[in-house]
């Protein structure tokens, strides 16, 4: 209830920001799947009745449709997207569709991080824009400006072919290319040595949710906000195999898990046991110091799921 009562204040916030002047215009969306669980406002239909009263929605001249219509030359409405968790980078996440169908995704920086995070996303995917990727997949910058003081990013949709992006397992020979890929980008040109601990780059929230198989074969990703260069290769493939632990098992447990099967999950990328191994200590602090920076610490404390497991390895370090 908690945090169907949080959603339920930064709906009302998101509204504000994006349809000013809202409370004085007639219904015009609905909040679906349900006003007291919200997940995203769409615009209303006849049918939306059954789900209670509409949402007071400000139509007039100056809301996110209107700017995005103007940048992008035709009528644009959008669904609006309530993130389900306190997240130290949530954001409204919009659906934008015209006459023809979705026309792309939109982030929107609410807060100095999240504009931050937005600018720098939309810098990186320009400079991935210009890289002859073969195995990955992002999304192309459509549109990026600012909008009454919050960051507007647009984003090309990808083409995905499942319902539920992450839902399925992506083969992980396709997962150890995608890294192997990644890994070797260089934002300024330079060559990657590839041999040299610490000189890699990573997407930096390689998450289940965050790729999917595309058609061609190719992997899908989405939010390269936290794309970075200088790491330990590996850091990636790390990244997502703690997050698919931490479907099934407490942050402590996965995190053993983690270091544990370092040396299998590093061995396709030429990493020896022993250096997998601290690979995955990097890691793991790398994480939590991530969290620490965000103020917000989704796994607890560190004090309880990492110290532990760092204390016995601090030959590692």
């Amino acid at each position: 209830m908690r945090d169907a009562a949080d959603r339920l204040r930064y709906l009302d916030q998101v509204v504000d920001l994006l349809f000013p002047g809202h409370d004085s215009c007639p219904g015009a969306r609905s909040v679906l799947p349900h006003r007291l669980v919200p997940r995203r406002v769409v615009p209303r239909t006849w049918w939306h009745a059954a789900l209670g009263r509409g949402l007071p929605v400000h139509a007039g001249t100056d809301t996110i449709e209107t700017h995005l219509s103007d940048v992008l030359g035709r009528r644009v409405r959008v669904v609006v997207h309530v993130r389900p968790a306190r997240r130290a980078n949530r954001k409204p996440i919009l659906e934008a569709y015209d006459e023809s169908g979705l026309v792309g995704f939109v982030k929107i920086g609410d807060s100095p991080r999240a504009r931050r995070l937005v600018r720098y996303e939309s810098e990186v995917l320009r400079m991935l824009a210009g890289r002859p990727l073969k195995v990955v997949m992002p999304p192309d910058v459509l549109y990026h400006g600012e909008w009454r003081g919050l960051e507007v990013l647009m984003l090309s949709p990808l083409p995905v072919t499942s319902r539920r992006v992450g839902s399925r397992r992506v083969p992980a020979r396709l997962l150890g290319s995608a890294v192997q890929e990644i890994a070797a980008i260089r934002p300024y040109g330079e060559e990657w040595a590839g041999d040299r601990h610490g000189e890699a780059a990573w997407h930096g929230d390689f998450t289940p949710w965050n790729v999917d198989l595309g058609a061609d074969g190719r992997l899908l990703v989405w939010d390269w906000e936290r794309f970075a260069v200088g790491v330990p290769l590996g850091f990636d493939a790390l990244h997502h195999f703690f997050h698919r632990a931490l479907r099934r098992m407490p942050p402590a447990v996965a995190a053993r898990s983690c270091l544990a099967q370092a040396g299998g999950l590093l061995e396709p990328f030429g990493v020896e046991v022993a250096l997998a191994r601290r690979t995955a200590v990097h890691y793991l602090v790398a994480l939590a110091e991530r969290h620490r920076r965000d103020g917000h610490e989704p796994l607890g404390p560190p004090a309880d799921w990492l110290n532990p497991l760092v204390d016995h390895e601090e030959c590692l370090l």
